[in-house]
């Protein structure tokens, strides 16, 4: 299945264009699933209901319903921890007195990613699904929280302590409280399963973004700096929209004024996506991936009211190439210098376009690298060659995080 994430700045008019993607792919012929946060208008035919519901031909349209999926997994907590709340005198709350906490939103829409991906929806055959996400920063936060999550539960609830679940009763006694009940562990393997799930759908090969953004230098600034974050989480974009395009030439000043700041931006838009003479001063390095393609969907003097104003957009269907994320976003090198009877270490490379030194955090735990690059944060876990080394230097140069590697003695013993 071929996955298409759609964000941007705030009010570019991410959900117009991902219903607009949703159109075109299935147009082209592709079973398609269009998943939203926020209600559409009516007149764009895409029924208002949690679905997924027929929208057209080859379109199913779902809206994330984010207060009913709060009080449907906090009534089933309650159910299976009912011994340890009425344990501590407990008072049990009805669906009618629950509202939703700030992040339900968040959780909603990784369930229904699950569902679509491989849940109770993935029997529908859809061939793409396209997501409209939240603005740019509460996206990467949200492409990061599957991971996250699953990196949390495996530090509070290991799987290896559940082989100790015959000790429970004897160390309940020894420590005067309960210990954690089997349905604990189960349910946090349940959840692991399903943020697997989604994880792998974001990883995938075939999954891509794409940016929305009104051409100006508020989109200008903050794609610059979203850049960063979407390449410390190895994601690709495959397109970026300028939304809102405004004709070329007119009478009026004001409007031409406008018009010539939105063509100002995407000179330099597309002058960023223009092929460079390899070693131009200037020009990307060698590891920064290509530039995703432009396109310019014209201001119509009205937001989209009907299928067909979605259309006059002129947003490009999918293609059906693996345009996503490499393998990793990251390699290992030989260190320099490599002595005769073995390497005397090696170079951990990350491609990190836009990041500066005093923006940049690194710090070894364990078996993982804890890297923050300005807003943005990553734990990424350790080949096992580099896991067996100890962290002795690092450099951010042309665009690239380099971290050297020693091997450890004690953990790597040279030989003859």
């Amino acid at each position: 299945m071929r996955t298409v994430l759609v964000t941007g700045p705030g009010g570019a008019g991410t959900t117009t264009v991902a219903a607009a993607t949703a159109r075109a792919s299935a147009r082209a012929g592709r079973r398609t699933l269009l998943v939203t946060r926020d209600h559409m208008p009516s007149g764009l035919g895409f029924p208002d209901d949690p679905g997924p519901v027929a929208a057209d031909d080859l379109l199913d349209h779902a809206r994330t319903d984010s207060a009913a999926h709060f009080r449907t997994e906090l009534l089933a907590l309650q159910e299976r921890a009912s011994a340890v709340f009425d344990l501590l005198g407990a008072g049990r709350m009805d669906a009618e007195e629950l509202t939703e906490l700030p992040g339900s939103a968040e959780l909603a829409l990784l369930h229904t990613l699950h569902r679509a991906a491989s849940g109770d929806w993935a029997g529908a055959g859809y061939d793409t699904l396209v997501v409209a996400l939240p603005p740019l920063t509460e996206a990467l936060a949200l492409l990061a929280l599957p991971g996250r999550l699953r990196r949390y539960l495996r530090r509070l609830l290991p799987q290896e302590r559940q082989a100790a679940r015959a000790l429970r009763p004897v160390l309940a006694q020894l420590a005067g409280v309960p210990m954690p009940a089997q349905w604990l562990y189960a349910a946090a393997a349940r959840k692991d399963a399903e943020l697997a799930e989604v994880e792998a759908l974001i990883e995938d090969r075939s999954t891509t973004l794409r940016l929305v953004a009104e051409p100006g230098p508020a989109a200008e600034d903050a794609l610059r700096a979203a850049r960063t974050g979407f390449a410390l989480h190895g994601l690709r974009t495959d397109l970026l929209v300028a939304n809102r395009v405004l004709p070329r030439h007119s009478a009026d000043p004001w409007f031409a004024g406008l018009a010539a700041q939105q063509e100002k931006t995407l000179a330099r838009w597309y002058e960023d996506r223009a092929p460079r003479p390899e070693g131009a001063s200037g020009g990307a390095t060698s590891h920064e991936p290509p530039r995703e393609e432009l396109h310019e969907a014209p201001h119509l003097g009205h937001d989209p009211r009907t299928p067909e104003d979605l259309d006059l957009l002129g947003i490009p269907a999918p293609d059906d190439r693996p345009a996503g994320r490499a393998d990793d976003p990251w390699w290992t090198e030989r260190a320099p210098h490599d002595g005769p009877d073995g390497p005397e270490g090696f170079v951990w490379c990350l491609p990190l376009p836009g990041a500066v030194k005093s923006g940049l955090r690194l710090v070894r735990r364990g078996d993982e690298i804890l890297l923050a690059v300005g807003p943005f944060r990553r734990s990424v876990h350790l080949e096992s060659a580099l896991r067996r080394c100890t962290v002795s230097g690092a450099a951010l140069r042309d665009g690239v995080l380099r971290v050297r590697f020693t091997p450890d003695p004690s953990l790597w013993p040279r030989t003859p």
